[in-house]
């Protein structure tokens, strides 16, 4: 190939691998040189000359009896993480931390399984700190999504929950409820965090007391929102409470049915909105008021970041990590 290009060995390399400046002429030489004589690149070849792997991994949650695919949030950021891996000619390697499993992220990529690597569902717990700051420190390529450590500087796509949740509970105050509860998930995320600073920054906006009896803890299941109807369903019946946001649509959809089998329905004896706007949002009855969160393209950009910069296109400067949301009106508000 090389002697019917008219150029060295080292160059078809160099315009093969796509490595280092090459002038367009002799590139396109060594190109059609190669459509001449049929060749096609040994892509298992390839990579272990560059000892590189080929996958980006993607680190799941491990939740016993839970249909993880099935949950909107991660088959929506998983989607998004294979449209840029197909992009780069990367393929997704799927790993599962158990809970309480040993967090030796590091051992993937010195193993060579992995080249770069998206979190899904990281807690802020001290184990996991460690381990991702080990990553940091031994300098491998991985994107937090929907989750940041503050102090840390770890790269992370997230998305706006502060306004979102002030824009969900400003449509609740605009309709005249004034004693709003929140439902909201464990502390160890940090969207949890924003969803309660955005609630509280909407209340104090309208001069109305933060009431710490009207903020409720779910786990961000559905089971976990259907259970704190029972503890709900009186103060609403009393009027002490006149609408609910719930942090996703998931605990807001499980609250709903709850409230029903009490003789509740939303829209009618109080107000109700969720966050995510899920599949689910849009075919339950009533259709559930929510919040739009774009977490394709969460997925999409956390990936796109990561393999950007193993194939150092840095034609275009990275886009900013935090994505805006929207709030969306429907029947149950």
């Amino acid at each position: 190939m090389a002697k019917l290009a008219g150029v060295s060995e080292a160059t078809v390399s160099r315009v093969l691998n796509n490595v280092g400046p090459i002038k367009e002429e002799t590139r396109e030489r060594v190109l059609q040189a190669a459509k001449e004589l049929g060749y096609v690149p040994n892509a298992l070849a390839q990579q272990f000359a560059r000892r590189r792997s080929g996958n980006i991994g993607v680190i799941l949650p491990f939740v016993p009896k839970v249909h993880l695919f099935s949950t909107y949030y991660f088959s929506e950021i998983l989607s998004g993480i294979g449209e840029s891996a197909k992009r780069f000619g990367y393929d997704l390697l799927l790993i599962f931390r158990e809970p309480d499993g040993a967090r030796d992220y590091v051992k993937l990529f010195r193993t060579q399984k992995i080249d770069a690597c998206v979190m899904l569902g990281s807690q802020d717990v001290p184990e996991e700190r460690a381990a991702l700051a080990e990553l940091k420190r031994e300098g491998y390529p991985f994107c937090l999504v929907n989750q940041r450590f503050e102090g840390e500087g770890f790269d992370t796509v997230d998305a706006d929950h502060v306004t979102g949740s002030m824009e969900a509970v400003r449509h609740l105050l605009e309709q005249g409820k004034r004693s709003i509860a929140f439902v909201n998930g464990p502390e160890q995320y940090s969207s949890s965090g924003d969803r309660l600073e955005g609630y509280r920054a909407a209340l104090a906006e309208a001069g109305i007391p933060f009431r710490q009896e009207l903020v409720y803890a779910g786990n961000y299941s559905r089971k976990s929102g259907y259970e704190l109807s029972a503890d709900m369903a009186g103060p609403i019946r009393t009027g002490t409470i006149d609408a609910v946001f719930a942090a996703n649509d998931r605990m807001a959809i499980g609250l709903m049915n709850g409230l029903r089998e009490a003789g509740l329905e939303p829209g009618l004896h109080y107000s109700l909105v969720g966050y995510d706007d899920s599949d689910g949002s849009r075919i339950v009855s009533p259709r559930l008021s929510t919040v739009a969160v774009p977490f394709y393209e969460m997925g999409r950009l956390a990936a796109a970041r990561l393999l950007d910069a193993e194939q150092r296109e840095q034609a275009e400067p990275a886009p900013p990590g935090t994505l805006p949301v929207s709030f969306v009106q429907r029947e149950t508000s």
